[in-house]
């Protein structure tokens, strides 16, 4: 395929662009609970007003488009406002959750390298953690240093941070909450133990940082992880999740400029302009920027509050539906509106698959013992008036699931032993491939044999199957 010979016109190229999508979930009905936040058809025609006339302005310079510049200064300010920041704090607008999470570990990195003089600097950090902390520290030359969450709470285990601190740590992690169960870490404890040790510690409130925040304004028992807690150094916090902004848009924020400064990057060592960039990107969209802060005023404070009661409300009425369904219960005691379901007596991957044909989306999250394998549900404002809805759904799905043919873990296993066990190295991946059904020609289908083959792999075989097929996925 080669850029087309003649030009075509606007009317062909967008039929072609909307023919395209046609295979996506249709996420504006409120049925793809993960990945999308949607506010509305009002919000969304806004941002997308915002977004067009930001879109070429690029934030890279400031001198040339000092409009970004203000933008991104409010944004930041309102930000640290919602969590309880003063007026020391600072900060930026990123790309989204994983780029602020890589800005706080490469500022605790080379934080500790100018102030401690680590050279081989590690960073604490609960198997509920996010993904992008490991990112970050293969990025970035990190050690994470793993500990176990508490198998009845699901939060960081503070006893297993504590004793995995020596003299190469830098930076202790806590997620508020984590994605997987929608559960904040005890944050006072961990901050406590990092403020005691002199080192930094980061909150990554990339998905709960608004819902939290509003759900303490409205009087809701939410715990505490914000900037009144001593010993937090910084935060991330997404303004495209419960913010309801376009994808794009995220903050970081520091206690101070003083830990700031590690952040950002400037090169004068080349022929070409001087570089300054504070986030990891040089060209930097104004249309995020602009998407942001339009929905920071279109909502207000007191639309935030409503969108989040509604939705606190809605989370908590599934919630209860799904304890009501013999077959399967939420996990833990969630602090929001995200958690996770999983059951004894079917196939969680099973289920995820028959929802996907009732057009429901929802995420299939492997095990980590001692948990099994299991769902997680994203519930946004688009999802309130679908609840009754879902819970119809979900019950006729779990019947209909009990109905197939079972998958059997144990005996995905055993085929999977068996075939490691007698194949060399170089053919695993494509034996693999053939054993679960997967080709790099086509997005499957169906997917529950692939997970179910993904999670009894060894972790690092299963990741490697990943990068192998994405490497296939894409030209």
């Amino acid at each position: 395929m080669g850029i087309p010979q003649h030009g075509q016109s606007p009317a062909d190229i967008l039929q072609t662009l909307a023919a395209y999508k046609q295979n996506d979930m249709a996420w504006q009905d409120g049925r793809v609970l993960g990945y999308i936040y949607s506010a509305g058809r009002e919000a969304e025609e806004l941002i997308k007003q915002a977004f067009t006339l930001y879109l070429s302005e690029n934030a890279l310079d400031p001198t040339t488009f000092p409009s970004t510049l203000q933008l991104e200064k409010e944004i930041v300010r309102m930000t640290a406002d919602l969590l309880r920041g003063d007026g020391q704090v600072v900060g930026n607008v990123s790309t989204g959750g994983t780029e602020s999470i890589m800005l706080a570990v490469k500022t605790a990195r080379d934080w500790a390298r100018a102030e401690r003089g680590i050279a081989q600097p590690e960073m604490i950090l609960s198997q509920t953690a996010h993904a992008a902390f490991h990112k970050a520290a293969h990025y970035l030359g990190v050690k994470p240093v793993v500990v176990p969450f508490h198998p009845e709470t699901y939060q960081a285990d503070v006893t297993a941070v504590r004793a995995a601190i020596n003299e190469n740590t830098v930076l202790l992690v806590a997620s508020a909450p984590n994605y997987s169960h929608g559960i904040v870490d005890p944050v006072p404890e961990i901050a406590a133990l990092a403020a005691e040790h002199n080192l930094l510690c980061h909150v990554d409130a990339c998905i709960g940082g608004f819902q939290l925040a509003f759900m303490r304004q409205l009087g809701y028992d939410t715990p505490e992880f914000d900037f009144t807690v001593p010993g937090v150094t910084s935060i991330s916090i997404d303004v495209h999740k419960y913010g309801y902004s376009a994808k794009g848009a995220s903050v970081i924020l520091h206690r101070s400029k003083a830990l700031r400064r590690y952040q950002i990057f400037s090169c004068l060592s080349t022929t070409a302009y001087a570089i300054i960039n504070p986030t990891v990107l040089s060209t930097k969209s104004g249309g995020p920027l602009a998407g942001a802060w339009a929905m920071l005023h279109y909502f207000g404070q007191a639309g935030y509050r409503r969108i989040v009661r509604e939705v606190t409300e809605a989370a908590q009425k599934m919630m209860a539906g799904i304890n009501q369904i013999p077959d399967l219960r939420v996990l833990g005691r969630p602090d929001m509106c995200i958690f996770a379901i999983e059951s004894d007596t079917l196939n969680v991957f099973q289920l995820a698959d028959v929802m996907r044909g009732k057009g429901w989306y929802l995420q299939p999250q492997f095990s980590a013992d001692p948990l099994r394998p299991n769902i997680h549900i994203t519930v946004n404002q688009a999802t309130v008036p679908h609840v009754d809805a879902f819970l119809q759904d979900l019950a006729a799905g779990v019947a209909e699931t009990k109905q197939l043919e079972p998958l059997d873990m144990a005996v995905v296993k055993s085929q999977i032993d068996g075939l490691l066990a007698s194949l060399p190295p170089e053919e695993t991946a494509a034996s693999l491939y053939a054993l679960a059904g997967i080709t790099g020609a086509e997005l499957p289908q169906e997917t529950a044999f692939i997970n179910a083959v993904l999670n009894v792999l060894p972790k690092p075989l299963a990741e490697e199957l990943l990068r192998e097929y994405f490497n296939d996925l894409y030209v």
